[in-house]
């Protein structure tokens, strides 16, 4: 088997803007360990991310701070956004090597409102679940109701998310059938001591000052969450590695003190569930690496917890791939017709919704396309043997889509309906040039393109995550016809 690292982020970030470096909240190598491997996978939740009703439309266009900072520290890095998700002050990022993009498979995001009764998102959960080297994974953020003696509507926020997100992968429908699952969040389970034997906040600071060597036992016998998994109230599903760090909840804005008007208590935290042996001859294993707090950031009043996890994947496990073949030649602007191929593996599936679409060569995210083509109406030869590779011939006017000289790539999502997609494929980069300026070939990750596609600006690291799950493609007036055929 594989092992893939997943590096996993939860910070409610109290409506604050990113203040500090976020270099080593990321873990990224130093000075003193430059040859630090980095992770396979950034996962990043956050909670209480700014977000005001009036601005609810322009938050779903727009990024916001916390999501830009990011994405110019892991892009810069060569890290994509394989998905992102949003519920008002929720959201969630999963950023991922390019090397692994083309084994992503049947990539969903869904969304549960637990605050007013389920109307409003304030409170709920965000996931994001896909196939990656032939396991599931789903990676659930959560920000569940908030105060000491609300535990019971903590429950039953929980079992009210297990209930309502649903996939439509048939195998794993619910978030618990999964291979993996990694739940992440500001869980608001507090410490709660017996009636009448309560300490007070400035008596349990006065106990931490006491602890020696990462030793919390005697105050994590009150967590509440430990309570609910041991009853199986809630979470029951689910294992959380030791806890090695001071409560995460609540601190003085800007400081390292607690606030001492709540009682300090771990409501940030990293869980995970693993079925192990879903498969013959095979165990499946999450390995911990490191489980623990970021104490030095301070604009928020939690501080953020930090995991890091060895994943078992199989190995060499592929499915469903296309090839491009190489582009020998520049591709000029103006030109009337531009082909090349791809070739599809025997077991493709080419559905009414599949698209090819092209992308800078140094594209952010996912859904940083500049121009796109369905291939509902291609015809499959009925002349292909069964268990044959089929190829296609494509061909883009540059005119209608590429219009600034760069380097750029075809990619091939597979989407059997609105709201699942697939990465079978990914091009090398290929050159785009104006014939009366043209330009001398240089390496694409030096110089990455700035083109632009009718109609708007090309998307930067900050507009890269709107969620384009359910796009309707045909209906936006950039939406060009173009000539695809099957050899």
């Amino acid at each position: 088997m594989d092992t893939l690292k997943f590096y996993f982020v939860t910070w409610n970030v109290a409506t604050k803007s990113p203040g500090q470096d976020l270099n080593s909240l990321l873990d990224f190598p130093s000075q003193y360990n430059k040859n630090k491997p980095l992770p396979d996978f950034y996962v990043i939740g956050l909670q209480e991310v700014k977000s005001q009703p009036q601005n609810m439309l322009m938050d779903s266009l727009f990024s916001d701070p916390w999501t830009t900072t990011f994405s110019k520290l892991l892009c810069r890095q060569g890290f994509i956004i394989a998905k992102s998700m949003r519920l008002q002050g929720l959201l969630l990022l999963v950023y991922t090597q390019m090397k692994h993009v083309t084994h992503l498979r049947d990539i969903e995001a869904q969304y549960t409102k637990t605050g007013l009764g389920g109307m409003w998102g304030n409170k709920g959960a965000i996931s994001i679940r896909f196939n990656l080297y032939g396991c599931s994974m789903c990676l659930v953020n959560c920000h569940l109701t908030a105060h000491e003696h609300l535990l019971a509507d903590r429950i039953n926020d929980y079992n009210t998310i297990i209930k309502q997100h649903a996939y439509h992968v048939t195998e794993t429908a619910n978030i618990l059938y999964h291979d993996y699952v990694f739940w992440i969040g500001d869980l608001n389970f507090r410490t709660d001591h017996p009636a009448g034997s309560s300490p007070t906040s400035e008596e349990i600071v006065e106990t931490l000052h006491k602890v020696e060597k990462d030793k919390y036992a005697s105050l994590l016998k009150h967590d509440q969450l430990l309570a609910v998994m041991d009853t199986g109230e809630a979470f029951s599903e689910f294992k959380e590695p030791e806890i090695r760090f001071p409560p995460t909840y609540k601190f003085n804005v800007g400081g390292d003190e607690y606030d001492i008007k709540r009682k300090p208590s771990w409501t940030d935290r990293i869980l995970y569930k693993v079925i192990a042996n879903n498969y013959e001859n095979i165990t499946l294993r999450a390995d911990l690496v490191t489980y623990n707090h970021m104490p030095h950031y301070t604009v928020s009043d939690h501080k953020p917890v930090v995991a890091l996890y060895n994943v078992k994947t199989f190995a060499n496990y592929t499915e469903k791939t296309v090839e491009f073949a190489p582009i020998s030649r520049i591709w000029y602007i103006g030109d009337a017709d531009f082909r090349t191929q791809c070739t599809l593996s025997h077991d493709v599936e080419v559905h009414q919704n599949d698209w090819i679409g092209i992308y800078d060569a140094n594209f952010h995210s996912l859904d940083d396309y500049i121009t796109y083509e369905y291939l509902a109406k291609v015809s499959l030869p009925h002349t292909t043997s069964a268990g044959q590779p089929r190829t296609i011939t494509l061909s883009f006017p540059v005119g209608s889509g590429v219009r600034t000289p760069g380097f750029y790539r075809f990619i091939y999502i597979s989407q059997p309906n609105n709201d699942v997609r697939s990465v079978l494929g990914i091009s090398e980069p290929f050159e785009v040039s104006s014939k009366e300026d043209r330009l001398v070939a240089v390496d694409p990750c030096e110089q990455p393109s700035s083109s632009t596609s009718p109609g708007r600006s090309k998307p930067t690291a900050s507009d890269i995550f709107t969620d384009f799950s359910g796009l309707d493609v045909t209906k936006l007036s950039r939406h060009v016809s173009h000539d695809l055929s099957i050899d």
